[in-house]
């Protein structure tokens, strides 16, 4: 048995396409990443005004993708993503030409961000309903973990190179690229076949999203999965606690408090290159369950360590942990509903996922200044726990949930 799991790029052509345009264009992501915050300081000198990169992100991606969600149970979904795609490619094209013409307005920055991540959020449900519809059954958790191992490793390597080519020559050079990246993403979608989706009939709109709701409250499995993450990211989310932390236990050194991001990250990327450990198991409800209650232990261990190497193995653990989980979660979801509704229940996931570590890491900081940071990570850690065993005695559907019997790829899907 392969430790990696690459059964989708080999049998699968559709797929590989995708995977490769895919990872090209989240590498372009992380360069924007890199180009937006440093041009915003540039322009400002303002720590508040980088914070509000965050509202210009986030409140476009979860208002725009509950609204895709209902689009993708309703047109064409490869389709879908090809115009979304377009409007990202527009807006990364525009704010390259306003830093490379020294255009020097604040404003325009954060509109141009707020344009390209309301078309992401437009695009996300639809997009992630692709490696399901391509794959066969017992390939579907495969592919999600060759997905989450490229996204890891451009979050590895990405900023890093990005920071370089900004300094090099300039926030408008990484614009370009990540512009560039979207074009080939764009030409990976275009190769796919017709994804539309089966049974349904509903238009989109209010009525269509409250019946997406309705059936998540129906699906115990699928509520579940998501509940799950919930407790793990509102709980335990520890990102907020690092630079705290970092100064009372180790000399607020900055090269620790980037190390701290990189630990979780590694741990991720290690546990994606072997995929082969998890993504061949039928019970994605006890995998899932099992990986937050990991993710809880180690947060709340690191929230107590006091040698740095220690600190670093428990995030490299959680990290680890948050893969596992976060494979299973799309996984489970999308095996577990119907196509007719798989758009709506993937933008809720979508949201749930945006949402989830931003609103954790409030919180943290929030019990952090009534308590301490340490109280405040193990707190969260252990509640992650609590809240999970108590998911898993009472949501017995989760608990026993099992993959489907292997599947023939769709004629076509190749």
């Amino acid at each position: 048995m392969s430790v990696l799991d690459v059964r989708p790029l080999r049998t699968s052509p559709a797929f590989r396409r995708l995977w490769l345009a895919t990872s090209c264009s989240t590498l372009g992501q992380q360069f924007a990443l890199v180009a937006v915050l440093a041009q915003v300081w540039d322009l400002t000198e303002s720590p508040v005004a980088v914070g509000a990169l965050g509202l210009a992100q986030a409140l476009p991606l979860v208002l725009f993708g509950l609204v895709g969600g209902t689009l993708a149970d309703a047109v064409d979904r490869r389709r879908l993503v090809l115009v979304t795609t377009a409007g990202q490619l527009v807006a990364a094209a525009g704010l390259a030409a306003q830093a490379l013409l020294g255009a020097g307005s604040v404003a325009l920055v954060f509109g141009l961000v707020a344009v390209q991540f309301a078309f992401a959020g437009l695009g996300a449900a639809a997009r992630k309903t692709f490696v399901v519809g391509l794959l066969p059954t017992e390939q579907v958790s495969a592919g999600l973990a060759l997905s989450g191992l490229s996204f890891q490793a451009a979050m590895l390597a990405g900023p890093a190179v990005g920071g370089i080519v900004t300094a090099a020559w300039g926030p408008g050079a990484c614009y370009a690229i990540d512009a560039v990246s979207l074009l080939v993403a764009a030409y990976g979608v275009s190769r796919l076949p017709s994804l539309r989706p089966k049974g349904t009939g509903e238009r989109p709109g209010p009525r269509a999203l409250a019946e997406g709701l309705a059936f998540v409250g129906r699906k115990p499995v699928v509520a579940g999965t998501l509940l799950t993450d919930v407790f793990a990211t509102l709980l335990a989310m520890p990102i907020a606690l690092f630079p705290a932390l970092n100064a009372q236990r180790f000399g607020d050194d900055p090269r620790v408090l980037g190390l701290f991001l990189s630990a979780i990250a590694v741990g991720g990327v290690v546990m994606g290159s072997l995929s082969g450990l998890f993504t061949r198991r039928r019970r994605l409800g006890v995998v899932q369950l099992v990986a937050a209650a990991v993710w809880g232990l180690a947060l709340a261990g690191f929230g107590l360590a006091q040698p740095l190497w220690l600190a670093f193995a428990l995030l490299a653990v959680a990290g680890a942990a948050d893969t596992v989980g976060a494979v299973t979660r799309s996984a489970l979801v999308q095996l577990a509903t119907p196509d007719s509704h798989r758009g709506r229940v993937s933008g809720l996931e979508f949201v749930v996922g945006a949402a989830g570590p931003d609103l954790g890491n409030a919180r943290a900081g929030a019990v952090a200044g009534l308590t301490s940071p340490a109280v405040a990570a193990v707190s969260g850690g252990l509640l992650c726990v609590v809240g999970v065993a108590g998911l898993a005695i009472g949501n017995r559907s989760l608990r026993r949930y099992r993959t489907p019997e292997p599947t023939r790829v769709p004629a076509g899907q190749v």
